[in-house]
């Protein structure tokens, strides 16, 4: 899980150090910072991936300087540090990207640290089985747990530089030679998903047909939604029938999927209660394109759910009853990995407990992030739902 980020100098972050829950919900006003705050964790991804990825990325989003808090006149590097942490023990990565000719990055730092013991204190434990050098222990220290403190500025946790002037991430190179650290480092990142069901138009890519064989994960955009679906029911046909039932609950005249592959394409298309014709994705309203995409989204398999999932504004285009069925799934799916969501929807901010809220507000050029406390809260709870708190900006938040 992603415990820690600290992000200085991206777009309207100047400057940020927050702690991630399970879920995080970021609520706020337009031009807050929250899409801001997902948009770098795309960064990330393309960052690590492999070579040439990242000013490939950086070249089609408009150049090194619109990454920056207010241009590199004002801001001339990216910092930020993630800590996450596994059964394997504390992984940190940090990075520093600083603006180069052309209107590009490179590398001023990179490195990465393993601590393989960690706590809520930030100090370390060595359990100790020899009952024979136990009982010496014991005779020196006042816990008889026959644990050990480590100082967290132990050897253990010491940093591995990849050094500086490159112009992409040298993770890769590290895996390359076999480093074990740098390779769960890599992974932990490549399992940030982020989905945003936004374009429903006419060229949007799940209205397209589909190569079957795209089918590990679903797409960003859900752009192989039908052979996705494909693979979800005949490999794990119990998950496929939770996925239309829940379609059907959102949409009461929903069937079932047609995913009949022509080739080696498939088109999303499906039939509906009370007639034998086949609809296609041209024929539908766009809440209900998007529900398709969220419903199997988080209601997938768990074991090809990512660590980390990412959502930008699931509820847009959804009935109020529909909101509340994916705040539910959102919630269901939060004990099987991370969710990170941005949203502009009281309803589905309902769905969450006042802990899950990160309030996002813009404080002259830059964005701040504040998590709710429940205990400021109490006596608000008692008579006000969150959505109500926030319309009456008690929370912040509002323009």
């Amino acid at each position: 899980m992603l415990k820690h980020i600290s992000i200085k100098g991206y777009k309207s972050i100047k400057e940020l150090d927050l702690d991630l829950f399970p879920i995080n919900v970021l609520i706020g006003a337009n031009g807050s910072g929250k899409s801001n705050f997902i948009s770098f964790f795309k960064l990330l991804r393309w960052m690590i991936q492999r070579t040439g990825q990242l000013q490939f990325f950086v070249g089609q989003s408009g150049g090194a300087s619109s990454f920056l808090f207010d241009g590199s006149a004002v801001t001339p590097q990216i910092e930020a540090e993630l800590n996450f942490e596994t059964t394997s023990g504390k992984n940190d990565y940090f990075f520093r990207l600083f603006y180069a000719a052309s209107d590009t990055f490179i590398f001023a730092e990179e490195k990465y640290r393993r601590n393989i013991y960690s706590n809520s204190t930030g100090q370390g434990l060595l359990n100790v089985r020899s009952n024979n050098l136990r009982t010496a222990i014991q005779r020196n220290y006042s816990d008889n747990s026959g644990n050990i403190d480590i100082s967290p500025f132990s050897g253990l946790a010491t940093w591995k530089s990849l050094d500086a002037g490159h112009k992409e991430s040298r993770l890769i190179d590290d895996i390359n030679l076999g480093n074990q650290i740098s390779t769960d480092i890599f992974y932990l990142i490549q399992s940030f998903e982020t989905h945003q069901f936004h374009d429903t138009s006419q060229t949007a890519r799940f209205k397209q047909r589909w190569s079957i064989d795209d089918n590990q994960r679903l797409k960003e955009d859900a752009g192989n939604l039908a052979p996705f679906l494909l693979k979800v029911r005949d490999n794990e046909p119990r998950y496929y029938q939770r996925i239309v039932e829940t379609l059907s609950q959102i949409a009461p005249f929903f069937d079932d999927f047609v995913l009949a592959p022509v080739g080696n394409t498939i088109l999303l298309q499906w039939r509906e209660k009370g007639t034998d014709l086949i609809f296609s994705p041209y024929q539908a309203s766009d809440g209900t394109l998007r529900a398709m995409a969220l419903v199997t989204l988080l209601l997938q398999p768990p074991d090809s759910l990512p660590d980390v999932l990412i959502l930008d504004e699931p509820e847009l285009g959804l009935h109020p009853y529909a909101i509340n069925i994916i705040g539910s799934l959102i919630n269901s799916v939060s004990n099987r990995c991370q969710v990170i969501l941005a949203t502009q929807s009281p309803l589905l901010v309902d769905c969450f407990e006042p802990e899950d809220i990160i309030v996002v507000e813009r404080n002259g050029r830059e964005s701040s992030f504040k998590r709710l406390i429940v205990e400021e809260l109490e006596d608000w709870l008692e008579e006000y739902s969150l959505s109500e708190l926030w319309n009456k900006n008690v929370i912040g938040g509002r323009p």
